[in-house]
């Protein structure tokens, strides 16, 4: 390779390195040109899939200051780069390692931090940020249900206790309306929580360290 393209090729990478969300280091020898173009589809477009020589992967590391063990740069190397949901990255090369098993997949970065095989295993087990979306719309959506019925409720009570005729559809008894209106914003916020708390930091958290397999070390590509 011309030292022209070597110096574009690392710029490239530097480039993927910075951009990414996270970071995911395989080792593909032994599968073919349509198995990777394969994995590349079910990658999808948020995640680039790139074969790369070790000595490039480790000077566009350095430069774009991220830090890849040197233990990972062995063998025939691609590279996930990924943007957007790690975790569905995740379930595509765990479920594409299941059928294609020349796939090793090392370990990787997960926002700034190493992270080892297991625990890429681990993160493909929790769900998909479309899944966590979706439960944190419907808890929202609940919560606001919930507050409109309290604060109706403390309306309808406060009008009860000043005398203020209410409407007949709205004709709660005191007491019943004083129990309702006991849902205040504050718990409503609190019941939302468990879902709003599947943050990023979690699912690191989540993915407890754990000793993957040792690959055998192979000569440098």
């Amino acid at each position: 390779m011309a030292r022209s393209d070597k110096a574009a090729s690392v710029a490239e990478l530097v480039e993927d390195f910075k951009s990414a969300d996270a970071t995911v280091v395989t080792e593909y020898r032994g599968l073919t040109v349509t198995a990777i173009k394969e994995l590349r589809r079910s990658l999808g477009v948020g995640t680039k899939y790139k074969v790369a020589k070790n000595t490039l992967v480790k000077i566009a590391a350095k430069e774009a200051g991220v830090e890849v063990a040197d233990s990972l740069l062995t063998g025939p190397t691609a590279v996930a780069f990924v943007q957007g949901d790690s975790v569905a990255a995740a379930k595509s090369l765990k479920n594409f390692q299941k059928e294609n098993p020349f796939l090793i997949i090392k370990g990787g970065i997960f926002e700034g931090k190493a992270v080892t095989t297991a625990e890429i295993m681990k993160l493909a087990d929790l769900e998909s940020r479309e899944v966590l979306l979706a439960k944190l719309a419907g808890a929202m959506k609940a919560s606001m249900a919930k507050a409109a019925r309290a604060f109706d409720a403390l309306r309808i009570k406060r009008e009860a206790e000043s005398g203020a005729p209410a409407a007949p559809e709205q004709a709660a008894p005191a007491a019943e309306a004083a129990i309702v209106a006991e849902a205040t914003t504050e718990e409503v916020v609190a019941e939302a929580a468990p879902v709003v708390e599947a943050t990023n930091e979690e699912v690191v958290a989540e993915a407890a360290p754990e000793t993957s397999a040792p690959v055998e070390p192979t000569e440098n590509a």
